[in-house]
């Protein structure tokens, strides 16, 4: 895979703190992935995917657009046409997470080397069959071998959040005002209201508005349960690498991405590449999530770990808070590390940034098998 340069490409100009910040993390994701003549599947490309320009500048050789909406579609479309672009590209309008891909493709399709899904995948968790069909159409456009990777709000953080605020409001803290509702969680950059208070992290279907602070209405997203993630991805044929919050992800590959991120505006980090409060806050609200589908020809591929007698079932308590146990632990498999991403082994854990009760112990030491009731 293509390495970072020190030649970065220039910044869109964004409105806000969050914007810049988001689509620089969706570029600095991608270009770890993309090498020259990739052919690339971005998800929901429609409406906040990558520039078409930049794909020009990641010299991919195909690329392959899919959305539900058509004038999505269409102006991506007419962005390709316009500009005579160096690659071939075809186009798809559906939904990946509703409908089956494969009888749309032919044997001249040409599968992709990476699938990527820079927004929108925690409206697939709305259910489990949503999720698991979105994730079997990934399985069926990927070559052997190929990654699908992209970012999503980070469930474990959000999730730390809430429950801070409700145990505080409910024991009548001294620190909380009287006027504080629970169920919501205020930032200098955002407010995120859940509908219901829960004890519980469902699976699928938590629902609450992200409130970006700008002028620009709420919107409505899901939980993204990360062990059903994996659960479901491992059933398609996918196999877990990283999920890896943004911050950790930025200091992790400081030394590659401080003057990519210094094109994006200023007072978002300083002098030393270091991100300001305000940055941290804003990418710690999200994180990356990577997955390889094996080819059996390069053994051996990467595997998420399972238990060497019995799988272990994860329930939301366990996955709230209980550390696991060391008797309860295989060994980890660890797979090749990315370019770019560090070994997995010295990573500080799937969940987020949030308590350390909220993570397990080890990033690679998390089972597939999630439990599908409570």
């Amino acid at each position: 895979m293509m390495m970072m340069t020190t030649q970065h490409p220039a910044a869109p100009r964004a409105e806000s703190t969050h914007n810049r910040l988001y689509e620089f993390a969706k570029a600095a994701l991608t270009k770890i992935f993309v090498h020259p003549y990739a052919s690339v599947c971005e998800l929901y490309c429609g409406g906040g995917g990558l520039d078409a320009e930049k794909w020009d500048e990641f010299q991919i050789g195909h690329y392959i657009g899919i959305d539900v909406s058509t004038s999505g579609i269409s102006q991506r479309r007419e962005a390709w046409e316009s500009q005579r672009k160096s690659y071939t590209a075809d186009f798809f309008e559906l939904d990946p997470c509703m409908e089956d891909i494969e009888p749309h493709l032919n044997e001249d399709t040409i599968l992709a080397d990476l699938v990527c899904c820079l927004q929108n995948l925690q409206l697939c968790f709305q259910t489990e069959e949503k999720a698991r069909r979105l994730l079997l159409n990934v399985s069926s456009l990927l070559k052997p071998g190929g990654y699908f990777f992209g970012i999503t709000p980070d469930s474990s953080t959000i999730w730390a959040k809430y429950q801070k605020n409700v145990e505080a409001y409910h024991n009548r803290s001294a620190g909380m005002k009287p006027n504080i509702v629970p169920n919501c969680i205020r930032s200098e950059n955002y407010v995120i209201t859940f509908e219901i208070e829960e004890e519980k992290f469902p699976l699928f279907g938590k629902k609450y508005l992200l409130k970006l602070a700008n002028d620009l209405p709420p919107e409505t997203h899901c939980l993204v349960h990360f062990p059903s993630f994996i659960r479901l991805a491992r059933e398609a044929g996918l196999e877990y690498v990283e999920i890896q919050n943004l911050t950790e992800f930025y200091d992790d590959n400081r030394a590659q991405f401080a003057g990519m991120l210094m094109n994006y505006g200023p007072n978002l980090a300083d002098p030393r590449g270091r991100l300001l409060p305000r940055s941290y806050d804003v990418l710690g609200l999200y994180t990356t999530f990577i997955f390889q589908k094996p080819d059996p020809d390069i053994a051996p591929p990467p595997m998420t770990p399972v238990h060497q007698d019995a799988p272990h079932i994860i329930d939301e308590k366990e996955w709230q808070g209980t550390l696991w146990r060391d008797d309860e632990k295989s060994a980890p498999v660890e797979p090749p590390p990315l370019p770019g991403l560090g070994k997995i082994s010295e990573q500080k854990g799937i969940l987020g940034p949030g308590p350390a009760e909220l993570r397990f112990s080890e990033p690679l030491d998390l089972v597939v098998v999630a439990s599908k009731k409570n």
